[in-house]
């Protein structure tokens, strides 16, 4: 055990995926307290705090008066969906330096009772974005930022749309064992490629879920985690990075996971090949496919040929992951799956998932996502935890 070792001792997903008659702060809260009660403590225990986007008001802030609580230290991190993977490498070092003893990480939202049109609709951005007044004009929407991702892969590396649907077959196959998940059909390769084409080469099912919901995670340094009745699941190695336009030199065959995985490999002291179970973040199947081959679990070019045939699908597969169905069919509160990744790889290193897709001697889990567009500027973040 290092001096810089913490661990996640509690960890909570909403089971709403509509909540028409909550308030975001009200969902905050919820899962705050989830969490907390898995961990054994309490709001009063708290003195770290992070939350993101997501949040009102002034986020950290107001979000911190909301839950009456006492914070040391406060992260307002926003990379998008990545955030939350982020926060617990932050929240590992904050508490390595003594700013804090037990952190709070939060995220929820209410996309769907609001009628978000996520992928398809123009969403106004920030004026004062550096090129969003040439950008604009040309329609960049959520979708077809990761198809023209999806459609360079093609065109690169042979790959096709039989390849990306097995990712959300394997995802569907997933889904049906839990409960809460907002999609539970199980799905063909052919259901996914004759679904309406939303933008080329992406179908309708190529794209995740809108839902309402959240979720929470709670870390604790050494000696509280060792104080409560869970099991210990240490955060092993973390790393973030950047991808932007390059100064117009774009290669959309790569997504910033490449530059955020070898740090958290490094630091954990482990290869892709130790690695028994993995949460990628799936806004789109292509997101997956790129996180795969940037992470090093397969070389560039040959992700497709790496996820077809049930590769993903848990119990059968060679690399099971997001065996809680994932964005794809289970959750993707507030359009940011970062803290859900977390949470199910949290649940496969305790023995804590569903049974049917529970991996066997799971005592090593990596969690991937992407912030903000593929196509264009995101960030990325991994997480490596270890079950002790």
């Amino acid at each position: 055990m290092g001096s810089s070792d913490c661990y996640i001792v509690g960890a909570y997903e909403h089971p709403t995926r509509k909540a028409p008659d909550k308030s975001v702060p009200q969902l905050h809260a919820e899962v705050a307290i989830g969490a907390l009660s898995d961990a054994g403590l309490t709001l009063g225990d708290v003195d770290g705090y992070f939350c993101s986007g997501d949040a009102v008001g002034l986020g950290p802030l107001s979000m911190a008066d909301y839950l009456n609580l006492k914070p040391r230290y406060l992260d307002s991190t926003d990379i998008g969906g990545a955030t939350y993977l982020a926060q617990i490498g932050h929240a590992k070092r904050a508490i390595a330096e003594g700013r804090c003893d037990v952190a709070l990480i939060t995220l929820a939202g209410r996309p769907r009772s609001e009628g978000q049109a996520t992928g398809t609709a123009f969403r106004p951005g920030n004026p004062n974005q550096a090129d969003s007044g040439w950008e604009a004009p040309f329609g960049p929407v959520t979708a077809n930022m990761y198809a023209i991702c999806a459609m360079r892969h093609m065109y690169e590396f042979g790959t096709t749309s039989e390849q990306l649907a097995w990712i959300k077959v394997a995802a569907s196959h997933h889904a049906q064992h839990n409960p809460n998940a907002l999609l539970r059909d199980v799905v063909t390769v052919e259901d996914v490629v004759n679904s309406p084409l939303v933008a080329d080469p992406l179908h309708r099912l190529d794209c995740c879920v809108i839902t309402d919901g959240g979720g929470a995670l709670v870390l604790a340094r050494p000696e509280i985690a060792r104080s409560l009745n869970r099991p210990l699941v240490r955060v092993a190695g973390t790393g973030e990075a950047f991808k932007g336009q390059s100064g117009g030199k774009v290669d959309l065959t790569y997504s910033a996971a490449a530059f955020a995985g070898p740090p958290a490999f490094e630091e954990a002291g482990v290869t892709p090949a130790d690695i028994r179970y993995a949460s990628i973040y799936d806004s789109f199947t292509i997101t997956v496919l790129m996180q795969l081959e940037d992470l090093g679990f397969c070389k560039k070019g040959e992700g497709g040929r790496f996820v077809a045939d049930g590769n993903l699908i848990s119990g059968t597969g060679r690399l099971p992951f997001n065996t809680d169905g994932g964005g794809l069919c289970n959750n993707h509160p507030m359009n940011r799956g970062g803290m859900t990744k977390a949470i199910e790889a949290v649940r496969q290193l305790r023995g804590e998932a569903a049974p049917e897709v529970q991996v066997k001697n799971c005592d090593l889990a990596l969690a991937s996502g992407i912030g903000s567009l593929l196509g264009s500027r995101h960030g990325a973040a991994t997480v490596i935890l270890a079950r002790e």
